[in-house]
């Protein structure tokens, strides 16, 4: 007898994945800039541990600090000039 391969996945099994999928995809939440601004904001004042920030927001501290590097990094971009600038209708000439 050919001992069972430990990589093939049971039928039964399949479904049940596909639903836990389904169901983090419908329960993933999507955060706007402004909400990400604010929480990183908040993180930064310090009136708060970011532990406790990112319990109160229902957030991971890994996302918390990817939103920071990412708010700091375009902070910088923007600080150096390196991102163009769009420009307001009263700036561009007829």
């Amino acid at each position: 007898m050919k001992p069972r391969s430990s990589n093939v996945k049971s039928p039964a099994k399949a479904p049940a994945e596909r639903v836990v999928k389904d169901i983090r995809r419908q329960t993933r939440r999507h955060f706007s800039a402004e909400d990400k601004i604010r929480i990183v904001l908040d993180g930064l004042r310090g009136e708060d541990s970011i532990a406790e920030l990112c319990r109160k927001e229902g957030i991971a501290q890994s996302l918390y600090y990817t939103w920071s590097k990412e708010f700091m990094e375009a902070g910088k971009r923007r600080l150096a000039g390196d991102t163009a600038r769009a420009a307001t209708t009263g700036e561009v000439p007829p």
